[in-house]
């Protein structure tokens, strides 16, 4: 599999990880990405739950609205009629 860069910056940069390392471009890319993917590891797998969480926790601090409509009725037990 190929990968082409047209970001002149991000080729600048892969070169000069090769000048510094003397290795070759290929060389260089793969060293960085294993150095970046073993620091993420250490912090572990991403909670995929963790922005929901977020959200519902923000949602929960909204106040109720007085002028909220409610078309379900409920019971003194809190139940729906």
């Amino acid at each position: 599999m190929s990968v082409q860069i047209d970001d002149v910056t991000v080729i600048a940069k892969i070169e000069a990880l090769a000048r510094a390392t003397r290795l070759g471009k290929t060389a260089a890319v793969e060293l960085a990405l294993d150095r970046m993917l073993a620091e993420l590891g250490d912090a572990g797998p991403a909670d995929p739950w963790a922005g929901l969480d977020a959200l519902l926790a923000q949602l929960h601090r909204m106040p109720v609205r007085v002028d909220a409509f409610d078309a379900v009725q409920y019971d003194e037990n809190g139940l729906p009629l």
